[in-house]
């Protein structure tokens, strides 16, 4: 009877069904609510479990603070100058390595297990599941191209969303919620925890960190030393570990060999090392079984957790470094978006045999691979980076107008910029305003937008700015984020996602036998004259097209609109 009692007074147990199981599956998200209910309790005083969202399901997503003397809060780790690390998992939630491994991970830093009180030295943020809605779609099917667990989630939310397209945009709840958790805790190091897709190959995991190849300076060099000494370390316990994404050049062709990449910002590892912090992309092979692939994440996190508590304080002095450098930006040259040069080296890659052969089914050419047998591709690696797209910063900064003023200084936000809504109308400013002259949209929607291309460039205007116009200094941390943001050319620009596309929509027009009429009336100038006949014969496509040869002369006459294909967004070299 007493044996009975105290059994059901016992605390439910912590051990995660990935545990019970040898990790051949993974628990659901009520798993995440019980320990992060209990495991508090059974260390206290060194580990919290806090609610930072709530997903359109109306999930509540949580996050552990780890620390062994209690350092929880963004205003103690700040007073203390305590590096933080923030490790993330699920953000597709079919590739749960992350959270399984983090888990088990963070138990052993608790109980000694591992790290030697690490936690002393740096305060460790763990997300174990960053799209929980998608946790909970759970099939044996989710994943065809993975091997294990059992049963795991869905890639994307239930908003239909890819999460790790969401970083520019933000907009999901469960990204801005992220968005404020990296904005309170401002983590030195954000290690994002995937599973990769693609060929069969050796090689179990991949650790892309940066700034390595792009970002400032002093950054990258310590980058570099990071990622060559955590790859000693993984390579004495057995890994394989890769410094590039491995996916191929062309699709399905192994012979065409890998690149090194740095994303937009749309994507996690694209998006934090622009807040002049370290990020790193991990990327566990699917075709490994899961243990293989948590213990291969768990030692990705322990090197790097390790490397942040000894050289933490070094990293963070560069960072703040990197930040006041961005504050003094305003008119320098800033890159954009980064593009490999045409230098290859061959890389020696430890794939497996493979043939490519005429498929009966597709049509194209089949890949089959025999993971019996080892061997060495010798393949190109294209290995070298540079600027793709680099513009000056405003001197000054941008204006928006009131139309749009109020969302997009709530967009700036999320991310951290400083904006200020003007009191007062200003007439007749001198700015720098952009003007689209050609757009290319997607003709398909990407991520539930019609997304856009422009061409186009900056020149001298001028504007009224009435009341209520926003001003977004260029002098402030990220300002290569923030350029990606609100210059039009960049990728993941708003203007790129489509925010805009209003502007570039003509909404006025002249009738064509009007047109005819004011085009024999607009022939009389000689130079409007002389550049239609140069047009006609320069161009057959435009003399062939009724509409484009009218088009020539609305597009002269005054009655055409003078916003048309204007981007509502300024540049200024001075504070109005």
């Amino acid at each position: 009877m007493l044996f009975a009692l105290l059994l059901a007074a016992a605390p439910a147990p912590l051990t995660t069904v990935a545990e019970q199981s040898h990790y051949t599956r993974t628990g659901r998200y009520d798993e995440v609510e019980t320990l992060c209910a209990e495991l508090p309790k059974r260390y206290p005083g060194k580990l919290k479990c806090e609610p930072f969202g709530v997903t359109p399901l109306g999930r509540t997503m949580r996050v552990f603070i780890a620390s062994l003397d209690g350092t929880f809060t963004p205003e103690a780790l700040k007073k203390k100058q305590r590096p933080v690390v923030l490790y993330q998992g699920g953000i597709h939630a079919g590739e749960i390595d992350g959270k399984d491994a983090g888990l088990w991970l963070l138990k052993d830093l608790l109980d000694g297990k591992a790290g030697d009180k690490l936690l002393a030295k740096v305060t460790l943020v763990f997300v174990p599941v960053f799209n929980v809605d998608g946790h909970e779609r759970v099939s044996k099917n989710n994943r065809p191209n993975q091997v294990g667990p059992e049963e795991m989630g869905w890639r994307v939310t239930s908003q239909n969303l890819n999460l790790n397209r969401d970083y520019a945009k933000a907009e999901t709840p469960e990204m801005q919620a992220m968005l404020g958790l990296l904005g309170r805790y401002d983590p030195i190091l954000y290690a994002d925890l995937h599973v990769t897709d693609g060929a069969k190959f050796q090689p179990d995991v991949a650790v892309l960190l940066e700034p390595r190849h792009s970002g400032p300076e002093a950054l990258r060099a310590i980058g570099q030393i990071v990622s060559t000494s955590a790859f000693e370390e993984l390579k004495t316990k057995g890994h394989q570990p890769l410094d590039f994404y491995p996916s191929f050049q062309k699709d399905d062709d192994p012979a065409s060999g890998f690149s090194y990449g740095v994303p937009p910002p749309r994507l996690s590892n694209g998006y934090w090392n622009l807040k002049n912090r370290f990020v790193v992309l991990v990327e566990t092979h699917s075709w490994k079984p899961y243990l293989e692939r948590v213990k291969a994440t768990y030692d990705v996190c322990l090197a790097l957790l390790s490397r942040a508590a000894e050289q933490g304080p070094r990293w963070l002095e560069v960072a703040h470094a990197a930040d006041a450098a961005d504050e003094q930006a305003a008119g320098k040259p800033v890159p954009l978006l980064w593009d490999n040069t045409e230098h290859k080296a061959t890389l020696d890659f430890p794939g497996y045999a493979y043939t490519r052969e005429d498929s009966q089914v597709s049509g194209a050419k089949w890949v089959r691979y025999d993971d019996s047998k080892p061997e060495v591709w010798k393949v190109p690696f294209f290995d070298e980076l540079k600027p793709a797209v680099t513009l000056n910063a405003p001197k000054g900064g941008y204006l928006v107008p009131p139309p749009h003023a109020e969302w997009v200084k709530k967009k700036l936000e999320l991310h951290g910029f400083r904006s200020t809504l003007l009191d007062k109308p200003k007439g007749a400013v001198t700015v720098e305003s952009f003007r689209v002259v050609d757009a290319k949209f997607k003709p398909t929607p990407y991520e539930g937008r019609q997304t856009v291309q422009v061409k186009g460039e900056w020149k001298a205007d001028q504007r009224d700015l009435p009341r209520g116009t926003l001003y977004v200094p260029a002098g402030q941390r990220g300002v290569a984020l923030l350029m990606n943001l609100l210059e039009p050319l960049g990728p993941d620009s708003l203007m790129s996602w489509g925010y805009f596309n209003a502007h570039l929509e003509q909404k006025e027009y002249m009738e064509p036998y009007v047109t005819e009429a004011v085009a024999r009336e607009m022939l009389k100038d000689p130079q409007v004259k002389a550049a239609f006949e140069a047009r006609l014969k320069a161009d057959p496509g435009f003399a062939k097209s009724p509409d484009e040869r009218l088009r020539f002369f609305y597009l002269r006459h005054e009655s055409f609109d003078e916003r048309y294909n204007l981007y509502p967004v300024y540049r200024v070299d001075a504070a109005p």
